[in-house]
């Protein structure tokens, strides 16, 4: 077994991979992108939806100052989602919580249209009526971290990430040391980080992580078995079905 593997333990069933984040050289995030953007080419259909649609939901960095004025309707929370996939729990956040207003990021132009496709129909990509609580970013969602105001946010949202799982890719994981002071910077005090990952490297790596942020996120135990409140994924049933044991945080800004 390499040494990203983790180990059976009390919390959650995980522990810690060995070694500590916050006391071994661990490389800063990178500025840049790993991963696919795009995946076949898109088709005319598609395509439509990327040129029309997405420009009518596009978060506007201008007003990342103001985040509320983003939205077609008054907000009461500020809630973001890192990397949406299909948008399965997008979707179903922003239809159950009309009061909240949810930036959606996502780079996979294909899990854009997934997305898109479920709001406009063929033929209605420039008409169809699209939520008011629901602007997405397609870039680094970092950049946009960095742009909104510290304690603006309610909820963050980080569902089945890609794992990146050899340890010479830690620093590509969006769970890392830097990224945590920088969610935890803007969330608002009580605000929530839910981590969900169905990856044994990944699970104990949060656990390794956020137990080096005590100073800014409460301790938190994981579970095995969704929360009710929590919509369900593609990602998660694919785990389930492969017989993997997904695990659940949340993570609350001290």
């Amino acid at each position: 077994m390499g040494a990203d593997r983790p180990r059976a333990g009390p919390e959650g069933g995980v522990r810690p991979l060995t070694g500590s984040a916050a006391a071994r050289p661990l490389r800063p995030p990178p500025d840049r992108l790993y991963g696919r953007q795009r995946g076949h080419p898109l088709r005319p259909r598609q395509r439509l939806l990327v040129d029309v649609t997405l420009p009518r939901l596009r978060f506007d960095l201008a007003l990342a100052g103001d985040p509320g004025s983003a939205f077609g309707a008054p907000v009461r929370e500020l809630w973001l989602e890192v990397g949406f996939g299909g948008g399965e729990h997008a979707l179903a956040q922003a239809a159950s919580h009309p009061d909240a207003g949810l930036i959606a990021c996502e780079v996979f132009e294909n899990g854009i249209c997934s997305l898109l496709s479920r709001l406009a129909p063929e033929g209605g990509e420039a008409s169809a009526r699209l939520p008011d609580n629901l602007r997405l970013w397609d870039d680094d969602a970092r950049t946009l971290l960095r742009a909104l105001p510290e304690a603006s946010l309610d909820k963050l949202f980080l569902m089945f990430p890609d794992p990146w799982p050899k340890a010479r890719h830690a620093k590509r994981r969006f769970v890392h040391p830097e990224t945590a002071a920088l969610v935890g910077s803007r969330l608002k005090p009580g605000g929530e980080w839910r981590i969900a990952t169905d990856d044994p490297t990944y699970q104990g790596w949060v656990v390794e992580v956020m137990g080096g942020q005590t100073h800014v996120f409460a301790r938190a135990e994981s579970a095995a078995a969704r929360p009710d409140n929590w919509p369900p994924t593609r990602y998660e049933a694919k785990a389930l079905a492969a017989g993997r044991t997904p695990l659940y945080w949340v993570f609350r800004r001290v």
